[in-house]
């Protein structure tokens, strides 16, 4: 099975069941893939399939209850032509010392959108869907959810990277959340 052939489509309901803030799943570090066969392929799949349902553009594998190092994202899910990406096992080896603030939501705290600081650019080595070793250089949109979704792999949240304590706790009363849930970085 190769990514490429994924379609880009919202499924009515999610093969995969999201976890959200609140739940200790989301705490546990993820555990790193032995081997990538047809079974990792598949929940990638599966991945991807739950990443375009839920409008997502970055899905880690403990979002959805599983505690394997595997990241899926598409920065641009509307775009048929281009091919979303799986990272296995990724780890950053490089990471700018240029800081930039953007936004960040995350599909296990719906609807909740604040500012995060992180590099700017990283470069970070992985393993492919058929287990090939590969290096990215990233920047922009694509390093920032590939360090979102990094983090979901050691048990850290975005909500945990916010310094604006004001606009965090508004920001989850308004929609539900308990602040106490929120794991602060220093």
């Amino acid at each position: 099975m190769t990514v490429n052939l994924i379609e880009k489509e919202k499924l009515n309901k999610s093969p995969l069941e999201m976890h959200y803030l609140g739940d200790k799943v989301l705490r546990q570090p993820a555990k790193r893939v032995a081997k990538v066969d047809d079974s990792i392929r598949q929940l990638a799949k599966e991945m991807l399939q739950t990443m375009y349902s839920e409008n997502g553009i970055g899905l880690a594998a403990p979002q959805i209850g599983i505690h394997k190092q595997i990241i899926v994202i598409d920065c641009q899910p509307d775009n048929p032509d281009t091919p979303p990406m799986i990272l296995i096992n990724p780890e950053i080896k490089k990471m700018s010392r240029d800081l930039c603030v953007m936004e960040e939501g995350c599909l296990s705290i719906p609807s909740v959108f604040l500012e995060v600081t992180r590099p700017r650019s990283i470069e970070v080595v992985y393993k492919d869907e058929y287990g090939k070793q590969q290096k990215m250089k990233a920047m922009g949109l694509l390093s920032r959810v590939i360090q979102h979704e990094m983090d979901h792999l050691n048990g850290v949240l975005f909500v945990d990277r916010v310094k604006n304590n004001f606009a965090l706790t508004e920001e989850l009363n308004k929609k539900g959340f308990s602040l106490s849930a929120v794991q602060p970085i220093s």
